[in-house]
């Protein structure tokens, strides 16, 4: 005889199934739920270790800005020393010239001429004093004309008074100093 089995067996076949799908799909979630967690893991871990070296580079950045700061410190206090040493070095080598100009202005001046005042700003002289004569100006402004330290000499004012029963001439004369070059620079120099 035939069996006939009557029990609703799709009803457990479906059931089956069904919890065989929801199982699966658990499993599912479970995998997708770690597999989630690990990728955020790991970019967690990249952006830390990506902000740590941020973080030393800025650090090494500040120090480095701290360390150019000093550098340009330090090259204003060689510049300005560059500058004295410059201005010392001038000095020493216009020493020599102060003492020719003034042997020249004595070798100049003629009989009967007083220098009251002298002034220099750069290379120009001016020379203040008192002649007897108009005469003698103009022959201390020919020495100076024929000088091999000073030359171009120009007469700006030359007054005329009497003074203790005398004729007196007061002068300003303005005269510029020839730049000389010193043998001994000349053969360093070559």
């Amino acid at each position: 005889m035939a069996r006939i089995n009557l029990l609703p067996w799709r009803e457990e076949l479906r059931k089956e199934r069904m919890v065989r799908f929801y199982t699966m799909l658990g499993v599912a979630a479970v995998c997708i739920g770690v597999v989630v967690g690990l990728v955020h893991y790991h970019f967690e871990e990249r952006i830390s270790y990506q902000n740590a070296r941020n973080q030393y580079i800025e650090q090494q950045n500040a120090l480095l800005d701290k360390k150019i700061r000093r550098i340009k410190e330090i090259e204003k206090e060689k510049e300005k020393l560059l500058s004295r040493m410059r201005a010392i070095e001038q000095l020493q080598t216009s020493r020599p010239v102060i003492v020719h100009l003034f042997d020249e202005l004595v070798t100049t001046l003629p009989e009967g001429v007083f220098l009251e005042d002298i002034s220099q700003k750069g290379d120009k002289i001016t020379v203040r004093g008192v002649a007897r004569s108009n005469a003698r100006v103009s022959n201390f402004m020919r020495n100076v004309e024929a000088s091999e330290w000073v030359t171009s000499p120009t007469l700006d004012v030359i007054e005329t008074r009497a003074a203790d029963g005398r004729r007196l001439s007061k002068f300003t004369l303005r005269m510029q100093q020839v730049q000389i070059k010193n043998p001994e620079d000349e053969g360093t120099e070559s």
